[in-house]
């Protein structure tokens, strides 16, 4: 019988390696699977790299596996905004590499990785910095219907690490709403695919026309408690 479903977080990510490359899904606070974070820090897993659209905001979730030491390399769209003070030390500090990133060629990499595309050519940052590469050499350029066009090579994972809403004991899942961002598009690119919900809900239950993320891309799944906001402020719900 299959059944993907992780007794705890600690269990479903217990072979992480060091020197993994993390795909984790979220845009700013939106979808950041914070509970598979924490338990990446606790894992202990270092020398990692790290995709995602940010580089982590105040000092938890991405920020706080930033602080604790375990990246070598972020790959990223938005590394800086007001509360990114935990990147902006280690950057200038040259404890962190950055991989800069434009929004749509993230998200083209990632999905190129999920298709078996080898590469693709991209017009966008041709001409600037964003045409280099991480050693500093220039990508490959091609002119096509005379535009100018960029090399881009898909990014892949050892491991993604996505916030879904609801899901099955087969691993599909549905998610809530700009919470989706990049957790589709990861777990196809990754080798393994974790992934928390809130609800986990009987087979048959979720629509076929619904479900974002088939079973397929996923390997665990982790029930989360839900955050509810009230008057009273934040309270975990039963």
């Amino acid at each position: 019988m299959i059944n993907k479903i992780a007794a705890s977080v600690a269990d479903a990510l217990a072979d992480v390696k060091d020197g993994a490359t993390v795909l984790i899904g979220g845009f700013g606070t939106a979808g950041i699977p914070n509970e598979l974070i924490d338990g990446l820090i606790a894992q202990g897993a270092k020398d990692l790299t790290v995709v995602n659209n940010n580089a982590g905001n105040a000092e938890v979730g991405l920020a706080a596996l930033l602080k604790a030491g375990r990246v070598r390399k972020i790959i990223c769209s938005f590394p800086r905004q007001a509360d990114s003070q935990v990147f902006d030390g280690l950057y200038r500090s040259g404890k962190l590499e950055l991989e800069l990133v434009p929004q749509g060629n993230l998200a083209e990499r990632i999905r190129a990785a999920g298709a078996g595309i080898g590469a693709f050519f991209c017009p966008t940052g041709y001409g600037t910095e964003l045409a280099r590469n991480a050693d500093g050499s220039a990508k490959e350029t091609r002119e096509i219907n005379g535009r100018q066009y960029v090399l881009e090579m898909p990014i892949h994972g050892d491991v993604a690490l996505i916030k879904a809403e609801r899901g099955d004991r087969w691993g599909n899942l549905t998610y809530r709403m700009a919470a989706r961002n990049f957790g589709p598009v990861m777990a196809t690119a990754a080798k393994k695919t974790v992934a928390t919900v809130h609800d986990i809900v009987e087979l048959g239950e979720l629509d076929p026309e619904i479900i974002v993320t088939p079973g397929i891309f996923v390997h665990h799944v982790v029930k989360i408690p839900r955050i509810a906001t009230q008057a009273g402020g934040l309270k975990k719900a039963a």
